[in-house]
């Protein structure tokens, strides 16, 4: 499976940037880690997937007993170690790892945590079954997803036509559009039952989807 690398390739060379780089809506973020803390234990073993440059992982450490971050860009990884260390976060693991991809062992974490990826990944099915073979029975996938679907006709048209060509040109990452209903499907397809959707953005539409399912 030749994808999390090319990938990868993309998000390494942009590493820097993206950690240089302001979150849109603060408030509908702050929003979003709140109701995550209010869903885990401390008790709690925790996986991120696509974690980036760690931000969330580390935030949400001091709710849980540990939490693996993970993600396929090294350079994101070497960044997020950066941050570990400089705010002491003792319980976070970081490793180099695409979830469809994933070796870690079955039904191993409490929850499992995907922000900002799913749209990313073009073997959504793979990464699916995979996360939901980590996750223990009754336990919770959490993940937070643009619905490109929902925003403007124009950005769906530059999504549908210009971001091909600029990632043929290694100048964008794979993006695919779906919507909310099409999302919760592929969920639950793969083995989930959604007990709780919601909207954290700030503004008066948000095509960001907040879910939280779990294993059944």
């Amino acid at each position: 499976m030749a994808e999390p690398v090319q990938e990868a390739a993309f998000w390494d060379k942009v590493a820097r940037k993206y950690a240089a780089s302001v979150i849109g809506d603060m408030a509908g973020y702050e929003r979003t880690l709140a109701r995550v803390r209010q869903l885990l234990t401390p008790a709690d073993v925790v996986v991120e997937f696509g974690c980036g440059t760690g931000t969330s992982a580390l935030r949400l450490a001091p709710a849980v007993q540990h939490i693996l971050a993970t993600d396929y860009s090294r350079a994101m990884i070497e960044i997020a170690r950066e941050k570990a260390a400089a705010e002491g976060g003792v319980n976070v693991t970081l490793a180099v790892e695409a979830p469809e991809l994933t070796v870690q062992a079955d039904a191993s974490f409490d929850a499992a945590l995907a922000f900002n990826l799913l749209h990313l990944v073009k073997e959504r099915p793979a990464a699916l079954a995979q996360i939901y073979r980590v996750v223990r029975p009754g336990g919770l996938f959490i993940s937070k997803t643009p619905c490109l679907s929902e925003m403007n006709p124009l950005i769906r048209l530059v999504i549908a036509v210009v971001v091909p060509v600029a990632r043929w040109l290694g100048k964008a990452p794979y993006v695919e559009s779906f919507n909310a209903a099409q999302l919760e499907a592929e969920i639950v397809s793969g083995g989930f039952e959604i007990v709780e959707r919601g909207r954290h953005g700030s503004g008066k539409t948000d095509f960001r989807l907040f879910l939280v399912a779990r294993r059944v």
